[in-house]
């Protein structure tokens, strides 16, 4: 039953997501590397990419939600891995 509830929630933390990338179409939201692009043209006008990104995000507000959720993630990973290794260590001092 506690392993359900946990796989339920995992999946509407994803859910609250990936809802906003697929339903706020015209967000605005500048981020470094349109900067960093900018700067690049004006740097060297006749530069190009190297290559297109995979999946164009619909607006720059998802570029920063997705760095969130990344760095959400890890934090968890890393949480996680540190409270098991922690009980690990109690447990054994027992």
């Amino acid at each position: 039953m506690k392993k359900g509830l946990n796989w339920l929630l995992l999946l509407g933390v994803v859910v609250l997501a990936v809802l906003p990338l697929l339903l706020v179409q015209d967000s605005e939201f500048g981020g470094a590397d349109g900067v960093a692009e900018e700067a690049i043209k004006e740097i060297s006008p006749s530069y190009e990419p190297w290559f297109q990104p995979l999946l164009e995000p619909p607006g720059g507000e998802t570029e920063s939600l997705l760095f969130a959720v990344q760095a959400a993630l890890g934090a968890g990973v890393v949480g996680y891995a540190m409270g098991l290794y922690k009980g690990r260590l109690d447990k054994s001092k027992k």
